[in-house]
């Protein structure tokens, strides 16, 4: 038997797809017992780490690549977007790559004639729609590609991570054509994405890949959960001995908690701070919460020239009490600054730790947040 040019393959032993360690054999499966059902009309949410086989098992359900062993049961028309570029010929025009996709897919003339217009104005290409695709910006063809999976007949839509090619108002837009396709046409979507916020509000299933295996099938919220403990930061940071640092003033050790409910939770945030010598200039902590995915969200300044530095307190303790009101459900990372006025800055730890919101707030309950700098500023004290 034959497999991908190797004789007999199964006489040797293989090995999990770990990109993270020297391999010992010369037979790697990118993907290995996966074995799942998706039911018509379910947003699936598929998610991983890079290297985990998703990209891969995609292209398999596109029928792009063949599996080696195993069999795959598809009922339905498939429309998938994969790599930017996938499907389209870059000498045709945007034009006759839409009449392209729907030849492909079964579809009749008159039926693409009816979607073209309005596949045209959801890519907002229209100026460039004669022009062939080789010439578009990445941008370009994501959009172009994208308005034509999602408006074509089709009865299963296949996403991988390209929408992150597109801008930010473009995303939302095909979210929003995603959650419309699932929920109100009743067609099926694979979707994979890093944005575990994007995955969370649109899809209603999951599935966790490892290493080329599945990990987990379940609801997308437990599916989130699991992914989560394998990228999550530690609650609580320490530097093992602060007074071998050869900075002279230092944070050393930040723990957090979480206490209250939704939406009026508060966060805990204990720090310790050393330092080697007295110093007159007093100091003050600034505290940023990030998303999951770096994005900032909350600036904290629990008042300003608070802490002071002697030669008989060279370890001490504070305790800070943040006001988190109506976060929605992920994983928030923390970053502290510690300096003077005029922001000379002392110490500065960036996404050190973390913490973790389960449960959505109360729903129409209007909260009002002081602005500054784009940030959300939450009061705060500090002991």
């Amino acid at each position: 038997m034959n497999v991908l040019g190797k004789e007999d393959p199964f006489l040797k032993i293989g090995e999990s797809n770990d990109r993270s360690q020297k391999g010992s054999s010369d037979l790697v499966y990118s993907l290995q017992d996966l074995n799942f059902e998706i039911q018509q009309g379910d947003a699936v949410g598929i998610i991983g780490r890079n290297g985990a086989g998703k990209s891969t098992l995609l292209k398999i359900l596109s029928r792009v690549t063949t599996p080696t062993t195993g069999k795959i049961n598809i009922k339905g028309r498939v429309a998938s977007l994969l790599e930017v570029g996938t499907g389209f010929h870059p000498e045709l025009t945007g034009r006759e790559n839409i009449y392209l996709n729907g030849a492909i897919l079964g579809m009749r003339k008159r039926e693409i004639d009816r979607k073209f217009d309005e596949i045209v104005d959801f890519s907002g290409v229209e100026r460039y729609i004669d022009t062939p695709v080789k010439r578009y910006s990445s941008g370009m063809y994501v959009r172009l590609a994208f308005a034509v999976a999602a408006h074509l007949e089709s009865e299963i839509l296949i996403v991988d991570e390209v929408l992150a090619v597109g801008d930010a108002e473009f995303q939302k837009k095909c979210l929003g054509k995603m959650g419309d396709i699932s929920k109100g046409e009743g067609r099926t979507v694979l979707f994979v994405s890093h944005n575990i916020s994007a995955i969370r509000l649109f899809c209603n299933s999951g599935i966790f890949l490892e290493n080329g295996q599945m990990k987990l099938a379940s609801s997308i919220e437990k599916v989130i959960s699991n992914y989560s403990l394998i990228k999550k930061l530690d609650y609580k940071w320490e530097i093992s001995n602060p007074f071998k640092s050869k900075k002279n003033i230092q944070i050393t050790k930040v723990d957090l908690k979480l206490i209250g409910n939704q939406p009026l939770k508060k966060l805990i945030v204990e720090v310790e701070i050393k330092n080697n010598f007295s110093v007159s200039t007093p100091a003050f902590i600034a505290i940023y919460i990030a998303s999951g995915e770096s994005e900032p969200i909350m600036e904290a300044i629990p008042g300003y020239s608070n802490i002071f530095f002697s030669s008989d307190n060279l370890l001490q303790k504070k305790i800070i009490t943040i006001d988190i009101i109506g976060l929605i459900p992920d994983t928030y990372k923390v970053s502290l600054w510690l300096g003077h006025d005029h922001y000379q800055e002392l110490d500065y730890l960036k996404e050190i730790t973390c913490f973790e919101i389960t449960e959505y707030p109360v729903v129409n309950r209007t909260i009002d947040y002081p602005s500054h700098a784009g940030f959300i500023v939450p009061s705060s004290h500090l002991e």
